[in-house]
């Protein structure tokens, strides 16, 4: 495996610390004031849209996309240094374009989408125009088994009909976002991984009801938000399913797979930022006669820090390297070791940061509390911690097995 970077990626990685330095950073305290400042928190605030223009202008767009048709036409390994850098600021991603869960639905509809689905979707999240969610775990089941989904896509004629509870649908506050990607049981006798249906909904259709927006740990996230919708007898034309009857689960890997890994790049990102304000912080704090970084601890905890960031990020560029060269199915197992590894390293990195600021640390006066929040979530986003795994010590008891069968065959 070689991790060299490209010389196109390295141009990027410059062009993009340098926006990040220039435009995106100084713009952060700008983007809350307008935040607060506006007529709801649910709409954009006006400078986001001045620093996607300029992104747009910059080249930095799209990134995320490895189809050259509609994005930058990246591998998964050449994207990981760029979606890093993105991550050290929360609005960072969505500056370019490269936002859960835009990202994931945009590839969802280049995989599978019918033309007529791309010219009116995704052609719009492209451009920036419109924002998605992905409605997908439900209140009512332990969503760690997706096979326990209730929400139901009934054929009836030349429509479907959508029944069900959907919550942590992403991005839905935001009065942007025009689409929602549903997922349900469409064959309800079908085999346990093809019972279910994936379907475009627009959330101005009858029977869609917004009914809250959930907090995480305090944070609305706005104006991205996570929305708990309720589908009430919703129809829409039968062209909208995506795919076909029964391929939600197939539908469900092939998105989760690059949005898994990309959480893991932005996490990277996040942790990195983190260690850099601890260390500026710590030798400008005085304590007990020293500054903080000569003392011990603190020492122990920026080195600590540096080796669980450099750990993370190899496994993280092994995995894209995998996921390019022998497809996400031959990669699971490494998938769910890096989903596993990232968010924890990083909630470490930033407890320690957290720790080194004292009470700053847990204000808005720097961004540790709130990445902190955000990055504890993505222990049971796109599957908890647990399952992952458990998935993995499967895989790694039946590679054991074989390899064990091997040598008694060869003996």
């Amino acid at each position: 495996m070689n991790f060299e970077y490209s010389d196109r990626v390295k141009e990027l990685q410059e062009k993009l610390t340098l926006f990040m330095d220039e435009v995106v950073y100084p713009n952060e305290a700008v983007y809350e004031r307008q935040l607060n400042e506006g007529v709801s928190r649910w709409d954009e605030p006006p400078i986001m849209k001045e620093m996607q223009a300029k992104a747009k202008a910059a080249g930095l767009w799209n990134l995320f996309l490895p189809e050259s048709e509609y994005g930058a036409g990246l591998t998964n390994l050449e994207y990981a240094p760029l979606c890093e850098i993105m991550g050290r600021s929360m609005i960072g991603p969505a500056v370019f374009n490269c936002s859960a869960p835009d990202t994931g639905n945009m590839e969802v509809l280049v995989r599978y989408g019918t033309e007529e689905q791309k010219e009116k979707w995704l052609l719009p999240l492209l451009n920036g125009e419109i924002r998605s969610c992905f409605s997908m775990t439900e209140p009512g089941v332990a969503s760690s088994d997706a096979t326990n989904m209730e929400a139901t896509i009934e054929r009836d004629g030349d429509e479907y009909v959508i029944n069900g509870r959907k919550w942590w649908s992403s991005g839905a506050g935001d009065s942007r976002c025009k689409i929602a990607i549903v997922m349900g049981i469409t064959n309800p006798e079908g085999p346990k991984h093809e019972r279910h249906g994936q379907i475009l909904v627009p959330l101005d259709t009858p029977g869609v009801n917004n009914v809250r927006q959930l907090p995480v740990f305090g944070y609305d996230h706005a104006p991205h938000g996570h929305s708990e919708i309720e589908f009430n007898q919703v129809r829409v034309p039968a062209s909208n399913i995506i795919w076909g009857e029964g391929k939600g689960f197939a539908i469900a890997q092939g998105r989760l797979g690059p949005g898994r890994i990309h959480h893991c790049m932005r996490l990277i990102g996040a942790a990195e930022r983190a260690l850099e304000i601890m260390c500026s912080r710590v030798q400008e704090r005085v304590a007990f006669g020293k500054p903080l970084a000569e003392q011990g601890v603190i020492q122990e905890w920026i080195a600590e820090s540096r080796m669980d960031i450099e750990q993370a990020r190899l496994l993280t560029l092994k995995v894209a390297y995998m996921m390019d060269t022998v497809g996400n199915k031959v990669a699971r197992k490494e998938i769910s070791m890096i989903k596993v590894v990232a968010p924890n390293m990083a909630l470490r990195v930033l407890d320690r940061a957290i720790q080194s600021l004292g009470g700053a640390g847990v204000s808005d006066d720097f961004p540790l509390a709130a990445a902190w929040a955000k990055s504890r979530t993505l222990r049971f986003a796109d599957g908890p911690d647990e399952v992952h795994r458990s998935a993995i010590a499967k895989m790694e008891l039946k590679s054991q097995v074989k390899m064990q069968e091997k040598k008694q065959v060869m003996r």
